[in-house]
């Protein structure tokens, strides 16, 4: 009798009844209290059509090219560098051994040989200028080139023209050099009438422009051809043809052009 007993659980009365696990009542597409479960804030969009994902790719950078490219361009700053260095040497040795300086020049006399109107009306004139050249190097030579080129100009107007002969100045050597200036000028009688003029006071200003090519010795190393630009301001009483012109200052620049 015993093995056919059944046990029964046995029901606590006073516990309450089960309940189940239900949803809040929410409606669809709406958002539940800021104490709700945040798992169920957002709803999933109805007829949202479905979408793949792919997966992004990424390309390499190409680091080996670009690491070639920035070496070149480093060796390349660097043997320029480099190269500027020893230039900037060698010439600061060559600077220190010839102690280079530039030749300096005056004007010793000026002669009228002619001044005169033509019969078209323009002016003609000839002058004769003597010019010293000194070379102040101990240790440098100077060679004049072909190509020079000297003029003389009243105030904006040139006068006449002419050119240096080719020749070589050795060291600590002085020149005098007699050069003949030439040329024609239009407006003639204008241009005389203003010259007359600033001969009565005594004061004519005259422009004397050189433009002379020469070549450096270096010892037994003859260089490139340089530029010596001249310009001397001079200030004469008279230019009357057939005589000696009194230059009562005189004033003057030069410069190398490379």
């Amino acid at each position: 009798m015993t093995e056919n007993q059944r046990i029964h659980p046995v029901v606590d009365m006073e516990a309450p009844p089960p309940t189940r696990t239900t949803r809040p009542l929410v409606p669809r597409g709406s958002f539940k209290s800021e104490k709700g479960d945040p798992t169920l804030l957002q709803q999933p969009t109805v007829n949202q059509p479905f979408r793949r994902t792919t997966p992004e790719m990424y390309s390499r950078p190409p680091t080996k090219k670009r690491s070639c490219i920035c070496k070149c361009i480093c060796w390349t700053i660097s043997l320029i560098a480099l190269l500027l260095i020893i230039i900037a040497a060698i010439a600061g040795i060559l600077y220190l051994v010839f102690k280079p300086k530039i030749p300096q020049y005056s004007v010793d006399n000026l002669r009228i040989s002619d001044l005169r109107l033509n019969f078209d009306m323009s002016l003609y004139a000839r002058f004769n200028v003597r010019i010293t050249a000194v070379n102040p190097n101990k240790k440098i030579g100077i060679y004049y080139e072909k190509g020079s080129h000297l003029s003389v100009w009243y105030k904006n107007t040139q006068l006449c023209k002419g050119s240096l002969p080719k020749f070589y100045q050795g060291h600590q050597n002085r020149t005098v050099l007699d050069v003949a200036l030439t040329g024609q000028s239009e407006y003639g009688n204008t241009l005389m009438s203003a010259i007359q003029e600033a001969a009565q006071t005594g004061r004519i200003p005259l422009d004397l422009k050189i433009q002379v090519p020469v070549s450096v010795k270096l010892g037994r190393l003859k260089l490139r051809k340089v530029k010596i630009l001249g310009d001397c301001l001079l200030i004469v009483d008279s230019l009357s043809a057939n005589s000696l012109v009194r230059i009562k200052a005189s004033t003057c620049k030069f410069g190398l052009k490379l």
